[in-house]
């Protein structure tokens, strides 16, 4: 796989490392401009710094992973489709539910394979959670939190935090929409509705006026009747990035928890034990995805190189069970609006897909 890159920050370099641990050559990274590809290029060992975003597309490319801020994915995610080549475009998919239906028609129109890292599916021990939740028949309750603190302080300050890069979600955009994906991916089933509250903590950062919320409470109910709560924060003092999603069936609970991700709280009554990734006790799907011995903990990356595996697989013509494809991004940017149209009005927002 010969892999372009758009974007040669934090996520420019996660992709790059995850292509390379999946076979690819990445061979090229453009950026917004000349001199930042030429950094990029530098600190990411890739031997072409594209002078644009076009100039990297008229290369021989297997592959384009999309890792520019969030407004920019449309388009060139749409540039990058229309040239023939598969995309691995970053989350959120667009800012809005209308563009991210665009880039779905567009990927379906070319044919080709179109992704989004929702790399926490990738996880060996969230297969066996969702494996565990399907045979506790019904769902009665889901409780999740994705808790950061990196924007605690009022001087604190990133791109995502102007809505002319970042868009106009960002918490519940930016990691809200991993949890709410998990939600569903472990649940088995779709949110119906929801009722959202956000705040704004630090009204200005760093001399300028923030619109984006750095906290949302969500009330979700599935398609099956049952209830939960997500909570969703980049203002959550002491912690780094606390991903956790708990789900109560009718033969027991199963919880994962990001920052431990070799292993399973589970709930019977009365008592409760940890289950441990790799042993026999687990499940193929846990099985195929645990690369190393029980002991040898797996983490972040080796999840997101796997779903780079997975997606390249998928360019190849396989179809890998519980690959987060375009589709799944419209349904993160679909939950996101309905989050912004709640927090305004008050409202439930439905939630169905059509």
């Amino acid at each position: 796989m010969r892999a372009g890159l758009i974007g040669g920050g934090f996520m420019g370099a996660v992709h790059a490392r995850s292509a390379r641990a999946a076979g690819a050559d990445v061979i090229a990274v453009a950026t917004s401009s000349a001199e930042g590809a030429r950094r990029a290029a530098e600190s990411l060992g890739v031997p072409v710094a594209a002078e644009s975003v076009g100039a990297l597309l008229a290369m021989d490319l297997d592959v384009v992973h999309v890792c520019s801020p969030n407004t920019a994915h449309v388009e060139h995610a749409l540039a990058a489709l229309a040239t023939g080549v598969p995309v691995v475009c970053e989350k959120p998919l667009a800012t809005s539910a209308a563009d991210a239906a665009r880039l779905v028609d567009a990927a379906r129109e070319a044919g080709l394979a179109a992704t989004v890292p929702f790399v926490y599916r990738f996880h060996p021990m969230v297969r066996e959670a969702r494996d565990r939740v399907r045979a506790g028949g019904r769902i009665f309750t889901v409780q999740g939190a994705y808790l950061q603190d990196w924007l605690l302080d009022p001087d604190d300050d990133d791109w995502r935090t102007d809505p002319a890069a970042g868009g106009p979600s960002r918490a519940f955009a930016d990691i809200g929409s991993h949890l709410a994906d998990l939600t569903e991916f472990v649940a088995g089933e779709r949110i119906v509705r929801l009722q959202a509250l956000t705040r704004i903590v630090h009204p200005e950062r760093n001399g300028h006026r923030v619109s984006s919320e750095d906290a949302v409470a969500v009330v979700v109910e599935t398609e099956s009747g049952a209830i939960g709560t997500l909570l969703v924060s980049q203002v959550a003092a002491g912690h780094d990035n606390g991903l956790v999603l708990e789900i109560a069936t009718a033969r027991g609970a199963v919880r994962f928890e990001q920052e431990e991700p070799n292993r399973l709280w589970l709930g019977a009554r009365g008592e409760s034990t940890l289950l441990t990734r790799g042993g026999p006790q687990n499940g193929a799907d846990a099985q195929r995805l645990s690369l190393v011995p029980p002991g040898h903990p797996m983490g972040y990356l080796d999840a997101f190189a796997a779903f780079v595996r997975d997606s390249y697989a998928a360019i190849g013509g396989a179809v890998p069970d519980g690959l987060p494809t375009f589709e799944d991004g419209l349904r993160a940017a679909v939950l996101t609006d309905a989050v912004i149209r709640s927090a305004e009005s008050g409202d439930w927002v439905d939630t169905a897909p059509a």
